[in-house]
């Protein structure tokens, strides 16, 4: 969470600002439902977060055209350039990930992720169980 904080302040982003970039950047656009259910974040936390990225021009939101009332948000140029700027910075979390990385052997990387391939498909299993036990 350091990295994350001092990642944000370095590039005037509050935590949940950050996290929304960070979360619409690889994938360009995403509806902001989804994005709520990817972050798990409170709706008016995600809502002044958003706000704040339109504002600034890193985002831009339109109405999604099958449904007026979700909006989708999509990464601007300016958004983008920020995301990848914040990528390369010296001391950032994505750096940091990467010099460790390059530390480990191939057989460690393919265990790790069969481990995190083991704990998302857990965590998934566990939501649709309780989806279906308050469904019932």
């Amino acid at each position: 969470m350091r990295f994350i904080h001092k990642t944000a302040l370095e590039n005037e982003l509050s935590i949940p600002q950050y996290s929304v970039l960070m979360t619409i950047a690889p994938r360009k656009e995403m509806t902001q439902k989804q994005l709520g259910e990817v972050l798990q974040i409170p709706k008016s936390t995600l809502s002044t977060a958003v706000d704040g990225l339109v504002q600034t021009e890193w985002l831009h939101r339109q109405p999604v055209p099958d449904n007026r009332r979700e909006m989708q948000l999509i990464l601007s140029e300016k958004g983008n350039n920020l995301f990848d700027k914040i990528s390369q910075q010296k001391g950032s979390i994505h750096r940091t990930i990467e010099s460790i990385m390059d530390t480990i052997t191939e057989k460690q990387f393919d265990e790790f992720q069969a481990t995190l391939l083991h704990i998302a498909s857990s965590l998934e299993n566990e939501t649709i169980s309780k989806e279906d036990t308050q469904n019932d």
